[in-house]
């Protein structure tokens, strides 16, 4: 695994804060988001973020970039309105596996197994 850099690192940050409005569980929990990129040495500093949403049909796709957007804005010497790019995809899906074992919990999904059913308690 590389080494994220420290721009990285304040965005994975960052989005551990974005709350899901309909689920109410962090997206890095939910697995929503797929890669970080923000090189070291770029001035400006500039980053990605790919992410996903729970279904392509999601009625709350477009607050998302918003969200993402306000909980970065502390980060130093970075706008994320001028210096953030948000690729939304859908390839790979979603899949419930994809979420921590406390965000499964969190929904009443069983995790005593070693692959989630994807079945609430």
């Amino acid at each position: 695994m590389t080494k994220k850099s420290e721009l990285e690192q304040h965005i994975w940050k960052g989005l551990a804060n974005v709350i899901d409005p309909e689920l109410g569980i962090d997206i890095v929990s939910l697995g929503l988001i797929y890669q970080v990129v923000a090189p070291d040495g770029v001035v400006p500093l500039e980053a990605t973020i790919t992410m996903t949403l729970t279904t392509p049909g999601c009625p709350l796709a477009h607050v998302f970039e918003d969200l993402v957007k306000q909980q970065l804005l502390d980060i130093p010497g970075f706008d994320p309105y001028r210096d953030l790019a948000i690729t939304l995809v859908f390839d790979p899906p979603w899949v419930q596996d994809m979420m921590t074992d406390e965000a499964k919990a969190e929904l009443g999904f069983d995790i005593s197994t070693e692959h989630s059913t994807g079945v609430p308690h």
